[in-house]
C-alpha cells in the first residue's frame, strides 16, 4: 500500500512539532533537533517538517511505496507516458536510506517517489540535480529552487 508524502519547510520546528501534534493528536515518529517525522495511518501519510535554510513552504510531495520494484514500477510508468526521472539509489536523506525517483509535474512541482530501506545517523540531502529549479520560484546561490 502506498502513502502520501508531505515535506514542509518550517522556520520553527518546535512551534511546528506542536501545532502538528495537536493537527494529528501524535507526536512525531522520528524527532531530531532540525527534522520531525509522522508517520500516520488516519489519514495515511508521512509527514515531515524540517529547519533547512530554505523558504517556509512546501518543499516537496511523494509517495512512499512498501518495496524497491514497486518503486522501479512507477518510475518507469512515468518515463513511459514520457516524463523525466532523476533516480538515486541507496541515498542518505531525512534520517533514512531510500532509493528514488524524482520528477517535477506540469507546474515545477516536485514530487518524490522512494523506497526507504534503512535509517540513517545524519539528515543527508537531496543531490542537486532533485532540486531543479522550478516554474514558480527560480533557484539563486542563497536560496536552490524550491515550490
Amino acid at each position: 500500500m502506498k502513502r502520501l508524502h508531505v515535506h514542509i519547510a518550517v522556520d520553527d520546528l518546535a512551534k511546528s512539532v506542536g501545532f502538528y501534534s495537536t493537527l494529528f493528536g501524535a507526536r512525531p515518529t522520528v524527532l531530531k533537533t532540525d527534522y520531525a517525522k509522522w508517520m500516520l495511518e488516519d489519514p495515511r501519510v508521512n509527514l515531515a517538517i524540517s529547519r533547512r535554510e530554505r523558504a517556509a513552504g512546501i518543499d516537496h510531495l511523494g509517495i512512499q511505496v512498501e518495496s524497491d520494484g514497486e518503486l522501479r514500477d512507477l518510475a518507469a510508468r512515468l518515463r513511459s507516458a514520457g516524463e523525466e526521472t532523476r533516480d538515486q539509489e541507496a541515498t542518505t536523506c531525512c534520517y533514512a536510506q531510500s532509493n528514488k525517483a524524482w520528477v517535477n509535474d506540469p507546474s515545477g512541482v516536485r514530487w518524490e517517489t522512494f523506497f526507504t530501506f534503512g535509517a540513517a545517523t545524519v539528515y543527508g540531502e537531496d543531490e542537486a540535480s532533485a532540486r531543479p529549479q522550478s516554474a514558480c520560484c527560480p533557484a539563486t546561490a542563497a536560496r536552490p529552487a524550491c515550490c
